[in-house]
């Protein structure tokens, strides 16, 4: 889903978690500000259940639990919390308390990019996400052509990159023994007629 920022208007994490376990919409926070989350559209929902039927039909490893749009995730370092349209936890699932609803420990997140927020998505949001201790793999789907790029962790702060844009390839999310073809996120996608860019 998306997020926009609410102007002029700062709270403390304390106040934003009051705020959200009481309210009907949901919110990200980074740093004092909050941001409404707006809805998602076809393309963008069809590839949210694709790919989380194809990661809980695929994963290799038992103990992972995969969370899509409605997980919020804690970024300890950056006062944050977020809301992944996927997310991936193995082993001992981890909460920041009780509640049961705010997740500390994924190691896969994956964001499906729209028009308003693919910038943010690649930028300052991947840096609000590379300080979760336990994170492996970032991956970006777009949702307006045949594109996935996915984000590796390596030694110290390294990531490395990998990009797939064929239909026919798999791509491999190796930090939980998983395997998607790109042929089964976008089999229900209808791309704009005036992208050339699906192969």
């Amino acid at each position: 889903m998306n997020a926009q920022p609410q102007k002029n208007y700062r709270i403390t994490p304390e106040e934003y978690l009051e705020l959200e376990r009481n309210s009907d919409i949901k919110h990200e926070y980074f740093d004092g500000e909050i941001f409404d989350m707006v809805g998602a559209k076809k393309n963008h929902n069809l590839i949210n259940t694709s790919l989380t039927v194809n990661l809980v039909n695929r994963i290799g490893n038992a103990t992972c639990r995969v969370f899509s749009n409605d997980m919020r995730v804690k970024i300890e370092k950056k006062s944050g919390y977020a809301y992944p349209d996927i997310a991936v936890a193995c082993g001992d699932l981890e909460f920041e308390d009780d509640q049961l609803d705010t997740l500390t420990n994924p190691i896969v997140i994956i964001e499906i990019l729209s028009d308003s927020t693919e910038a943010y998505d690649r930028g300052d949001k991947f840096a609000y996400y590379r300080a979760i201790p336990t994170l492996q793999e970032y991956i970006l789907v777009s949702q307006n052509k045949c594109r996935v790029e996915q984000f590796t962790k390596k030694e110290g702060r390294m990531w490395s990159m990998l990009y797939y844009e064929e239909i026919g390839q798999v791509i491999k999310i190796e930090s939980i023994d998983c395997e998607v073809p790109l042929s089964d996120i976008y089999q229900w996608v209808e791309f704009d007629k005036k992208s050339n860019d699906t192969k």
